[in-house]
């Protein structure tokens, strides 16, 4: 029997996007970024979170970065052109994206918000992230995620 398929997953299935997917216990609660990639054996550096800001516009941003880095919300104002901008709290999450925390993905928001993946990735074959639901992870080429999803590549991260 196989799993059941995340909207993420089906997404994928119909632009015929080729993904690997990869499921992890969460019985222990530890559903941060770092814990994921121990628990599915990849290097923190392939495994990336999905951070969603909101600009003093009120228009929403998505920045997809290493599971080990943190944002740079001034390099990330920047680039977006907002004056200042703020992590999206917790309980507006699946209200604005239709996910929830540790199961946010690029892929399949309600609404396509403007999204900027770390220039990292560009130089991995492959980068690992929520497939929309906690306790799976997809992996795609970097360039397919971006394609698709109509990102940019940028520097986002604190030096």
């Amino acid at each position: 029997m196989g799993i059941a398929k995340t909207n993420v997953m089906r997404l994928l299935d119909k632009e015929k996007i080729p993904y690997e997917i990869t499921s992890y216990d969460i019985s222990d609660g530890k559903i941060d970024g770092v814990a994921v990639a121990a628990k599915i054996g990849k290097a923190p550096e392939q495994v990336y979170k999905t951070l969603v800001v909101c600009g003093h516009s009120k228009n929403y941003y998505v920045f997809v970065i290493p599971v080990i880095q943190e944002l740079d919300l001034k390099k990330a104002s920047k680039i977006v052109g907002e004056k200042n901008i703020e992590m999206l709290h917790v309980k507006d999450l699946q209200k604005v994206t239709g996910y929830i925390r540790g199961g946010c993905s690029p892929i399949g928001m309600k609404k396509q918000f403007k999204t900027y993946i770390h220039e990292a990735a560009k130089s991995q074959q492959k980068i690992t992230f929520s497939a929309g639901k906690v306790g799976f992870q997809v992996t795609i080429a970097p360039e397919h995620l971006s394609a698709y999803i109509n990102g940019d590549f940028a520097d986002l991260v604190i030096d």
